[in-house]
């Protein structure tokens, strides 16, 4: 059984590398800077490609980002952490390449080719970003080759929710509090409620627990990445001069607010002298998705502080409180609680960012309505209106996400997926062996 799954894993892994060569062959080309005006003007493209240099910096902030930061959070996991990693890595690696091909055929299409640059790839990089905050909530209980599957369904699901509403329907989600964070976690949700088994769901939460120093490691490195990373994340489609450090100081000043509630709540709740680092590395993850939407809007110093806080304050009491009902009432079992780390918060992000977007005026935006809100700004829509949109797009999201996830999952779920029960988790199997103690 162990060598059929290992050569399982191999052949698809060297099916989907060949379908991405061929396509890639055929289809993609590098982009000239006179191409910018292909992509939809919704993704601000003619702006991102005003400074090259800029955006290769961003893109490489960003890849840092997806690659690191995401990579280490799931190292948490005593048993599964390493190969968690192991993952992490080879889910990058597929879904960049395939996103970049769907993405482009949504956006980046003319005259029979994609024409692929620093744009399309700080795209792909987001996508890939919703794909490893679902696999967040399902690790320990698939294998690699369902893993894969799931981020080759994902990813178009994906795009096609970002294409909907950024393009289609004009919404403002620089930071991408709908299309990464809110879509990224209930698609996971979902594919974990579909794939619950009873008998098996016991032990996995045994063997995913903490057990010693080199989770903490992890989760120290982890959490470093995000704070140096995460303004870059945030701020990636706002690189103008005079719209980028809005996005940077709003998501500095929600990291620390988030930090500080952690500090607040995980002294009362758990009664530990100091906060465990994998508390601090999820407040960190929540504050920054709190201003996905918002980051680049008008939120105020004091505003970003209110809201990273209360991101804070409800990612904690979610693992508290919310994390045994997803498990034991609605059969969910979240790993990576992707929940309370990014479902919660980018909800909330989303929230504010509509009433932002309510509140958006000429005089207090100037020059930078037309580059937050390029429709408001021409007269095509009025602030209201945009704030409707806005507002529209979290069922829509939460919607194509849940549908999304239990197509998958349903998938995933076919016999012929599934790992031996007798082996349970692939990640252990075939990539890595992982010993316990005792």
């Amino acid at each position: 059984q162990n060598v059929a799954s290992r050569l399982r894993l191999s052949g698809l892994c060297f099916l989907l590398q060949i379908l991405n060569i061929l396509l890639f062959a055929v289809f993609v080309r590098y982009s000239t800077e006179s191409s910018s005006s292909l992509c939809s003007p919704q993704l601000n493209c003619s702006r991102r490609n005003q400074d090259s240099g800029f955006q290769h910096s961003r893109f490489r902030d960003v890849h840092l980002q997806v690659l690191l930061g995401f990579g280490l959070l799931v190292a948490f996991l005593g048993r599964y952490g390493p190969g968690s990693v192991v993952i992490s890595i080879l889910i990058v690696s597929f879904a960049i390449q395939w996103a970049v091909l769907i993405q482009g055929f949504l956006y980046f299409f003319h005259n029979g080719k994609i024409y692929m640059g620093a744009p399309s790839m700080v795209s792909a990089d987001f996508c890939t970003a919703a794909v490893l905050i679902s696999t967040g909530a399902v690790l320990g209980r698939v294998n690699p080759v369902q893993m894969l599957l799931l981020a080759l369904l994902e990813v178009i699901l994906c795009a096609l929710n970002e294409y909907i509403l950024l393009s289609l329907m004009g919404v403002s989600d620089s930071g991408r509090s709908l299309t990464v964070h809110i879509f990224g976690a209930y698609f996971g949700l979902m594919v974990s409620r579909i794939l619950h088994q009873p008998h098996m769901d016991k032990r996995r939460r045994e063997d995913q627990q903490d057990t010693g120093h080199q989770p903490d490691v992890f989760a120290v490195v982890g959490t470093i990445y995000l704070w140096i990373f995460w303004p870059s994340f945030t701020s990636a489609t706002t690189v103008h001069d005079n719209a980028e450090p809005w996005a940077v100081l709003n998501t500095y000043f929600s990291l620390v607010a988030s930090t500080i509630a952690t500090f607040i709540v995980s002294l009362v709740l758990y009664e530990e002298s100091t906060p465990r680092m994998v508390q601090i590395q999820d407040a960190t993850l929540a504050g920054a998705a709190v201003m996905g939407m918002a980051g680049e809007m008008l939120v105020t110093p004091f505003g970003a502080l209110i809201a990273g806080f209360l991101a804070g304050l409800i990612s904690l009491l979610g693992f508290r409180f919310f994390t045994p009902v997803l498990h034991f009432r609605l059969k969910i079992q979240d790993t990576c609680g992707v929940h309370n780390v990014h479902g919660i918060p980018g909800i909330l992000g989303a929230l504010l960012g509509t009433l932002l977007t309510l509140l958006a005026t000429a005089d207090a935006y100037g020059d930078r309505l037309e580059l937050v809100f390029p429709l408001v700004a021409q007269g095509s829509r009025t602030a209201a209106d945009q704030a409707f949109l806005q507002l529209c797009a979290l069922p829509l999201t939460l919607l194509l996400a849940t549908l999304g996830g239990c197509l998958t999952g349903a998938i995933l779920k076919t016999k012929a997926l599934r790992s031996p029960p007798d082996k349970g988790n692939l990640e252990n199997t075939v990539l890595l062996e992982v010993t316990m103690e005792g």
